[in-house]
């Protein structure tokens, strides 16, 4: 993907730079090219974790069927990303994609935006307009945060998504329509049925296929990837380059917490990027140390070796030990078997320093 292009070949040539003599693991981590997801139904979506592959796989899987999938995840994980992807990897591509955030309409209109209205149906209503429903006729329709429609509308929405018709307000005549669902919520519905403020048929007809859309600090290791990508897109819009990013602000941004996942991750690197005079990212790191969101059992890394050392033993700590096999060490990190097992000589890694 062009625009998420990195200026590494300049860094090359650079001398007396801290990026002179960039190792194996920085040159892997800046030159993102090849490390994107570069299928285009995966436009912007970043990252090569295991648990964002997953996700991808089972969009792949769900995708060429019509059946109903229900993303949750926290706010700010992507959701409308992979709700995108479903709909360009199916059959019904080439018709429409509709988007509809239930938290952001007035319960009073969410009925009205979602089946549509005749003339004089109700005071403002000067003429008839189409619902959601019905302009996603034969597409994909993405309702979001559906934990705020209110109990009034659920059985109307349940019998839609059902029987797939309904009635314009105003209106006796039948609509037929034919309408892929995509739904997200950040909300536990399970609760929200316990509370009885979510109905329990109508959640099985949205949880046909489930999938879980993991949090930023689920997925650490993609955020080198992320904050790269997010750098050179602003900088490319602004007309900017942005050549280079601090070792030791790459090891901050990867051990914030990130309770804003993506969306907070790639407003800050904005913001970082505005504040950039030269080609070398200044990312305001003091707002992120000061922060109790951020959490390192020892001293910040200070280089990229120690960055990079630091992600190995964690990876190899959360897989026991293992480098090879599903789980293990070199799958979490997205990197070969051998050349986790380079990296690891190289480093000086013990078994020691990682089984503590």
């Amino acid at each position: 993907m062009a625009h998420a292009n990195v200026a590494f070949t300049e860094l090359e040539n650079r001398e007396g730079t801290e990026f002179a003599n960039m190792s194996e693991f920085e040159v892997d981590e800046l030159n993102l090219n090849n490390q994107i997801c570069s299928e285009p139904f995966f436009e912007d979506i970043v990252g090569r974790s295991p648990a964002i592959q997953r996700v991808l796989e089972q969009v792949a899987i769900v995708a060429p069927t019509h059946s109903t999938v229900l993303l949750h995840g926290e706010t700010g994980t992507g959701k409308e990303l992979i709700a995108r992807a479903i709909h360009k990897l199916s059959s019904r591509r080439n018709n429409a994609y509709v988007r509809m955030n239930c938290a952001a309409i007035p319960s009073g209109l969410l009925e009205s935006e979602m089946f549509g209205h005749e003339k004089g149906a109700f005071t403002g209503a000067l003429m008839q307009r189409k619902g959601r429903f019905e302009l996603a006729n034969g597409g994909s329709l993405f309702l979001d945060e559906i934990g705020d429609i209110s109990l009034e509308l659920q059985p109307k929405l349940l019998r839609a998504i059902q029987e797939q018709e309904f009635e314009r307000l105003g209106s006796s005549r039948t609509i037929q329509v034919n309408v892929r669902l995509i739904a997200a919520t950040h909300r536990d519905l399970r609760a929200m049925i316990r509370e009885e403020t979510f109905r329990e048929d109508l959640f099985y007809r949205f949880n046909v296929f489930p999938i879980e859309i993991p949090p930023l600090r689920e997925r650490r290791e993609d955020i080198p990837l992320l904050v790269s990508y997010f750098a050179s897109k602003v900088a490319k819009r602004m007309g900017r380059q942005i050549a280079s990013i601090p070792g030791r602000a790459m090891a901050i941004l990867t051990n914030h917490a990130w309770k804003g996942n993506i969306r907070e991750l790639a407003n800050f690197i904005e913001r970082a990027v505005i504040l950039s005079r030269g080609d070398e990212l200044e990312v305001p790191v003091h707002e992120l140390v000061n922060s109790p969101e951020t959490s390192f059992a020892v001293a910040v890394p200070s280089t990229f070796r120690q960055a990079e050392s630091s992600v190995i033993m964690d990876a190899l700590r959360a897989a026991s030990g293992r480098i090879a096999g599903k789980g293990g060490a070199a799958e979490r990190l997205g990197l070969k078997r051998t050349t986790l097992q380079n990296k690891i000589r190289r480093l000086g890694i013990s078994k020691a320093s990682f089984c503590q």
